[in-house]
């Protein structure tokens, strides 16, 4: 049996501001932790996926992609989601000038682009959108911009606070994900997520969700200091572009999914299995 209360469970997430305001409240003892001891690591998404995969970690935030190769071992919590309702993942560039989906997609086809990852959930929609597989490098998040200036790539697939500051880099938007997905399926683009391993009895697994839930609610309640804490992660950002930024990932679906959130997962998997980019998935255990 595994035993929670005698043991530190590994809690992986992101370095990114929104994570860090949706965990500010259990790093800082500022919810009631039921006795459970967390040991917070933090690491870029891409290995957090990578180390789900081997199911490395007792709790971890994941690429909604990864989902489909972890659920054998991780069952879905309802609280942490990170979902672009009309806003996501883009793709920019510095001599795009087009205008709408085709625009996009027949200016992008066959050109190299800079991705964050292979089992991000921003590479899964771009292949949806670009209809497969594309020409792609894959680049730290935070080295997109260059890799574009210096000409490894032709465009770049921005996640993370790239969303907001790309003009100040010299780039154009080419196309936003999250909006022409909300556009045409009428449902937020899910992006992130957290998971629990599914060995963990399902007393402790309901106690956890039950914490999870509890942070993201007291940072919401107590944004400022919340947003304070964040500024650690925020990489240049101001006090006021990392509140966007937040604002933008941490909201009621990030509290709880909700039937709207469920719904949006599951399409987006669906879609991604039926097109032949990720295994055919089984039925997802919400905890």
């Amino acid at each position: 049996m595994f035993d929670c209360k005698n043991r530190i469970l590994t809690l992986g997430h992101s370095p990114d501001p929104d994570d860090a305001f949706m965990f500010y409240a259990m790093a800082e003892g500022l919810v009631d932790q039921r006795g459970y001891r967390f040991q917070h690591i933090l690491q870029d998404i891409q290995t957090l996926n990578e180390r789900a995969i081997r199911g490395e970690l007792d709790l971890t935030a994941v690429s909604v992609h990864s989902l489909a190769y972890i659920l054998d071992k991780y069952a879905v919590l309802p609280s942490g989601a990170s979902m672009g309702d009309g806003y996501g993942p883009m793709f920019v560039s510095p001599s795009y000038n087009g205008e709408g989906d085709e625009d996009a997609l027949e200016w992008l086809k066959g050109r190299l682009i800079a991705v964050p990852g292979e089992m991000t959930s921003a590479f899964l929609a771009a292949k949806l959108f670009l209809g497969g597989d594309f020409p792609h490098i894959c680049v730290p998040f935070d080295e997109i911009f260059r890799a574009v200036k210096e000409g490894r790539a032709e465009a770049g697939l921005l996640i993370h606070e790239g969303q907001l500051t790309y003009a100040a880099e010299g780039m154009t938007k080419i196309l936003d994900l999250g909006e022409w997905w909300t556009r045409t399926r009428g449902l937020p683009l899910p992006l992130g997520c957290n998971v629990i391993r599914k060995e963990i009895p399902d007393a402790d697994r309901a106690a956890i969700r039950d914490i999870f839930a509890g942070s993201i609610a007291y940072g919401l309640a107590h944004r400022a200091k919340a947003v304070e804490h964040s500024m650690a992660h925020a990489r240049g950002l101001d006090t006021s572009l990392a509140d966007r930024f937040i604002g933008m990932y941490v909201n009621d679906l990030t509290v709880d999914y909700g039937e709207r959130g469920r719904r949006a997962l599951e399409t987006f998997l669906c879609e991604a299995a039926a097109s032949g980019h990720i295994p055919a998935i089984p039925k997802i255990e919400f905890v």
